[in-house]
């Protein structure tokens, strides 16, 4: 009797629970505000996981925001920014080890002089990052806007 208690109630929780999913779109050419948001997306993570509830989350990259994928990064950005964007892109790959799906637009790399075999692995890149956001906003993800 004990263990269909529990059953039950592993049952009944699992219905309760909710996923989130979402698409942050990064625009930004702010290299500390990109940083911030990358560290708040963790902690948005770890918050709803923490309440039992399940996340679903990509990012797509496009314009200025593009740099923070390329391992060249330090030659992109102006000096004052290096540390940011060295933290932007670290997180970036805690992210996707998180499971975060990460998307980078291959006309923001063009834009940006980034030659695609200097991209981190964590990113995927697409040949129009806006095809990635309407398809991921199509499949129900809610979308979060970086600018």
């Amino acid at each position: 009797m004990r263990n269909i208690l529990i059953l039950i109630t592993l049952f009944l929780t699992t219905l309760s629970a909710h996923e989130y999913k979402t698409v942050f779109d990064c625009n930004s050419n702010d290299m500390s505000y990109i940083a911030s948001r990358m560290f708040l997306v963790e902690r948005t993570m770890d918050m709803i996981e923490s309440n039992g509830d399940s996340v679903n989350f990509a990012i797509t990259l496009h314009g200025s925001c593009a740099k923070i994928v390329s391992k060249d990064y330090d030659m992109l950005v102006k000096d004052d920014e290096i540390q940011n964007a060295k933290l932007a892109q670290l997180q970036l790959i805690k992210l996707d080890k998180k499971g975060v799906k990460i998307v980078v637009c291959a006309m923001s790399l063009n834009a940006n002089a980034i030659d695609e075999s200097s991209v981190i692995s964590a990113a995927k890149i697409s040949p129009n990052s806006f095809l990635e956001t309407i398809k991921y906003q199509n499949d129900g993800y809610a979308l979060m806007v970086f600018e």
